[in-house]
């Protein structure tokens, strides 16, 4: 038996199609109308025009309409099509304006009150709280603060300190030199040559900041580190007063039953020299890992200042005598704060100073 005539079918599908778009014209208007967000508009629109949406269903029905009825049918789809995205675009211009709107009439909003939720205090670096103490100690014995730069001239790092340029003493420190032969500086004794340079005895002083050392970084040395030198120039001054000023620093650094001791050495700037120990402030003396079983501990070197440095600063070394010391601050911290690693204080890891 024979089907139905092809041109009936494509006349019901045809039909169909006209009816859908009847329907979505008349119903469109209402459903974008009642969205009341950008959200829910756009999700409205997807359901319309979408990969999925009602209207691209309608438009995937032209394949079954007779080839002659398509161009018709078509231009009918997009007519539609072009009325909803007119009517999208309408509807977002409104919703976009009636946010501005409550956003412009709303209640100002106070900028001077207080957050919700507190913010972090943060602490000073275990650097910086040694080095405050060391500084309040030396300026309560009478010591004053004394400045000076980190890019120095070659005369005031070494030179006028005793280091002709060919001393053995310079390859000690090794630094960063310049084009224009400038070099950070390697000690903050640069500080104490323009201090006698600029000013006449007696004087006390004390020289914090920062050095720089072509060293290789490992757990006990770093190219950068900060260092504490004290120095003082009077008539008469003599080995006793650098014994008894390190003495009572350190007995207010660590407690009054505080051990110190004096060990022979060798530095350019200074005639006669010494290491400076304190008794191992953790096993009171009677050796652990930290003071290598010895019971003392290195903290600083110090010595009365030679008299050719006087010489290279102006002052008669017949008539002053002075003494200089200087210390490393992350070394005070490690051995306050048992730090088994200098790295650890310049990695800025939070999880480390927050202890602090």
């Amino acid at each position: 038996m024979a089907g139905p005539p092809q041109s009936s079918n494509s006349e019901n599908i045809e039909s169909n199609i006209d009816a859908g778009l009847a329907t979505l014209r008349a119903q469109f208007p209402a459903r974008f109308n009642a969205a009341e967000s950008e959200p829910s508009l756009r999700e409205e629109n997807a359901k319309l025009l979408g990969k999925k949406g009602e209207l691209t269903a309608i438009l995937k029905q032209l394949g079954a309409v007779a080839p002659e009825a398509r161009k018709a049918i078509g231009e009918r789809v997009n007519a539609l099509k072009t009325e909803v995205e007119a009517a999208f675009q309408k509807r977002l211009a409104t919703i976009e304006a009636a946010k501005r709107d409550a956003e412009l009439n709303a209640r100002p909003f106070d900028l001077t009150l207080p957050g919700r939720l507190a913010a972090p205090i943060g602490h000073a670096h275990p650097i910086s709280i040694v080095r405050d103490e060391i500084v309040d100690i030396f300026a309560r014995l009478g010591f004053q603060v004394h400045d000076g730069p980190e890019i120095e001239l070659e005369d005031y790092n070494f030179t006028k300190l005793g280091f002709p340029p060919d001393h053995p003493a310079t390859d000690m420190q090794d630094s960063f030199w310049t084009t224009s032969g400038h070099l950070l500086r390697t000690h903050t004794s640069n500080i104490q040559v323009r201090a006698m340079l600029s000013q006449k005895p007696p004087f006390a002083f004390i020289a914090p900041g920062a050095v720089y050392r072509r060293d290789d970084e490992d757990a006990t040395h770093l190219p950068m580190f900060h260092q504490i030198e004290g120095f003082m120039v009077n008539e008469r001054v003599t080995f006793a007063e650098l014994r008894g000023v390190l003495t009572e620093f350190a007995e207010r650094l660590y407690g009054r039953d505080t051990t110190i001791r004096f060990r022979p050495s060798y530095f350019p700037f200074v005639e006669p020299g010494a290491e400076v120990d304190v008794r191992c402030v953790f096993c009171k003396g009677g050796g652990c890992s930290i003071c290598k079983q010895t019971g003392w501990i290195e903290i600083l070197g110090a010595g009365m200042i030679h008299p050719a440095v006087f010489e290279h600063c102006g002052i008669d070394p017949e008539k002053y005598t002075g003494f200089a010391f200087g210390m490393g601050v992350e070394r005070i911290a490690m051995l306050r704060y048992d730090i088994p690693d200098l790295r650890m204080l310049v990695e800025n890891d939070p999880r480390f100073l927050v202890q602090f």
